[in-house]
């Protein structure tokens, strides 16, 4: 069953970082999210 999670970004160069991923990558910011968050996991490993 997935789990939603929800983030805040009160640093608007996070925000503005995110978005141009996104842009840049033809992605949806959910998607750089999600390719951030598992390559985090990843360095823990």
């Amino acid at each position: 069953m997935p789990t939603r999670y929800t983030v805040v970004f009160e640093d608007d160069e996070h925000v503005r970082e995110i978005r141009t991923l996104a842009r840049e990558y033809d992605l949806t910011e959910e998607e750089v999210l999600r390719q951030l968050i598992d390559v985090g996991l990843e360095q823990l490993d």
